[in-house]
């Protein structure tokens, strides 16, 4: 019986990878034709924000912040989220400055079910609808697993990145239905580049893109999904704030040590970002030499591997322990 399983498993492996090749050969030149055409409509076409309502996820800081201002200069009206009242009185003062009809600060933590419902129930009831939902709350973690004492001091990383942009994504889907909406998530490079000592952060992000991309199938064509992949970003991320057992950190060295590449202001990312949305883009990578290293990363593992042991570890761990020594 087994032997018969085993005959049909390979029968079919040598029929079905010429047919899904030979398919692809065919599709391959039409599927060009259609991306440079869909390429150079969205180069001329893009959403006219004036007047929509956008809700923003941790906006009081960094590209969310950005992201507040940039909407502002389209017209928007926009909802910011964040955890620190003050810092969002102060977006709310400079949004308004740039042109945003009407401001609704929320302070919620969206690791919290019960405020993401409040956030997306506040929003429509002030504006009466929502046009666009930017979910960008994150924190980041740097930890070599070796190092872990307490593995559920990182729980926080999963419901803050993921769940946190899961659950308002969930109550604002009939809203977003309505307008024919779109849905921004901040995921990262490292789901892609899998570098060491990140990986609960790396984790939490390669969980985003899995969930929305399937979400992009289940929700087309009402809701549109734009993903970011961004890398080095100037933000409080990048100037070393982290969870380390359990506890926000801020480590600049570490950073120091580890951004080897220029790195592109929050301001021109979220430029990039909102546009990218606004024409319906699947991706937005920035920098955008970041592709060569996707590209890389796919084609060659190993060498990613090798320069990981051989630099980055090292790097990482090295911060890690100067600064425990001048604690």
């Amino acid at each position: 019986m087994a032997s018969n399983y085993y005959f049909f498993h390979t029968l079919t492996t040598l029929l079905f990878t010429p047919l899904v090749l030979g398919t692809l050969c065919v599709i391959f030149p039409f599927f060009c034709i259609f991306r440079i055409v869909l390429f150079l409509y969205r180069l001329v076409v893009s959403e006219n924000m004036k007047g929509k309502v956008v809700l923003i996820t941790g906006a009081s800081s960094g590209i969310g912040e950005e992201l507040a201002y940039e909407y502002a200069r389209r017209g928007s009206s926009i909802v910011i989220v964040a955890r620190r009242e003050e810092q969002l009185r102060k977006v709310a003062e400079k949004a308004r400055s740039l042109g945003s009809p009407d401001v609704l600060s929320i302070r919620a933590d969206v690791s919290n079910v019960d405020d993401c419902k409040r956030l997306v129930d506040q929003t429509v009831n002030h504006f009466g609808r929502l046009d666009h939902l930017v979910n960008n709350a994150g924190i980041s973690s740097v930890c070599s697993i070796n190092d872990v004492t307490d593995i559920t001091k990182y729980t926080s990383v999963m419901d803050i990145n993921f769940w946190g942009s899961v659950y308002p994504t969930y109550f604002a889907i009939p809203h977003l239905k309505k307008t024919r909406g779109k849905v921004f998530v901040n995921s990262s490079s490292v789901a892609i580049l899998h570098p060491p000592s990140l990986s609960f952060y790396t984790a939490s992000k390669a969980a985003l893109i899995g969930f929305y991309e399937t979400m992009r199938l289940e929700l087309a064509p009402e809701i549109s999904i734009t993903i970011a992949t961004l890398g080095f970003t100037d933000s409080e991320i990048i100037r070393g704030k982290h969870l380390k057992d359990g506890v926000l950190q801020v480590e600049s060295e570490l950073a120091n040590n580890v951004v080897v590449l220029p790195v592109i202001s929050s301001s021109d990312c979220a430029k990039s970002i909102v546009s990218a949305i606004c024409r319906k883009k699947r991706y937005i990578t920035e920098p955008k030499y970041f592709w060569v290293l996707f590209f890389a990363k796919t084609a060659c593992p190993q060498a990613f591997e090798w320069y990981y042991r051989t630099f980055m570890l090292k790097l990482c761990t090295g911060g890690l322990q100067s600064q425990g020594k001048k604690a």
